[in-house]
């Protein structure tokens, strides 16, 4: 099995709610950690809405989720977290987000950025729809031009100039990653997010029949996809 990528060291997923990264890029970020990259996750709201029970505290909700998270980034291979704890599904792909997500780049300072892809057509959830939006906005001119939030060169972050975003959950990918080895990591990170999916009951089956159909015509049994923007000329 071939190297992800021999050119990028550190990749930065940005995602919407504790889970997301898990799944839409969970074995991807497997490898990546086999492979001796640096990952830094920005959670940017941590998902205090996301409960059933309508006598939840959001605090409360929020909390476990968090904790879930970093449980899940254990068994990844030790991700790197960082909580925006924005509301959630109260985002939106403005300047305050923007800046956020600017200022993550310009401290972590990543080859690759992975996120929602916020151009999928008929994408529902709007937190998602906000992250991608926002993050590729960041990424392209924000955080390369040192006249955007100048504020921070006062703070000492210099611009980044990020190579490439990944995006998850794409209507057409371009890039498919081997997660053969990896599948089983994905699954048990999953299942670190008690609150969201129970006991997981059904989740091997469903997450399985997902990565065969991605990999459909490649040279390795399950994968994950991306729609690649090339940045760096």
């Amino acid at each position: 099995m071939t190297s992800i990528s021999d050119e990028f060291s550190t990749y930065m997923v940005v995602a919407a709610h504790p889970d997301d990264s898990e799944f839409g890029a969970g074995g991807t970020v497997a490898r990546l950690h086999q492979e001796g990259k640096r990952v830094v996750v920005v959670q940017v709201t941590s998902g205090d809405r996301g409960s059933p029970n309508r006598e939840a505290v959001p605090a409360e909700v929020a909390a476990t989720r968090e904790a879930e998270l970093l449980e899940a980034g254990r068994r990844l291979g030790g991700s790197e977290i960082i909580f925006l704890r924005c509301p959630d599904g109260q985002l939106m792909p403005d300047l305050s987000l923007r800046e956020k997500i600017t200022r993550m780049i310009r401290v972590h300072r990543p080859d690759v950025i992975i996120t929602h892809d916020p151009f999928r057509p008929y994408a529902l959830h709007p937190d998602h729809r906000a992250v991608g939006l926002a993050t590729t906005d960041a990424v392209y001119p924000t955080a390369r031009d040192p006249l955007y939030f100048a504020e921070h060169l006062r703070e000492g972050l210099e611009p980044h100039k990020v190579a490439e975003i990944w995006y998850f959950g794409a209507e057409h990918p371009d890039k498919f990653i081997d997660i053969s080895t990896t599948f089983e990591t994905k699954i048990q990170a999953l299942l670190a997010h008690v609150s969201q999916i129970g006991d997981g009951e059904q989740l091997v089956e469903r997450m399985r029949e997902r990565a065969v159909e991605v990999a459909e015509n490649q040279e390795f049994e399950l994968g994950e996809s991306f729609k690649v923007i090339q940045l760096r000329r």
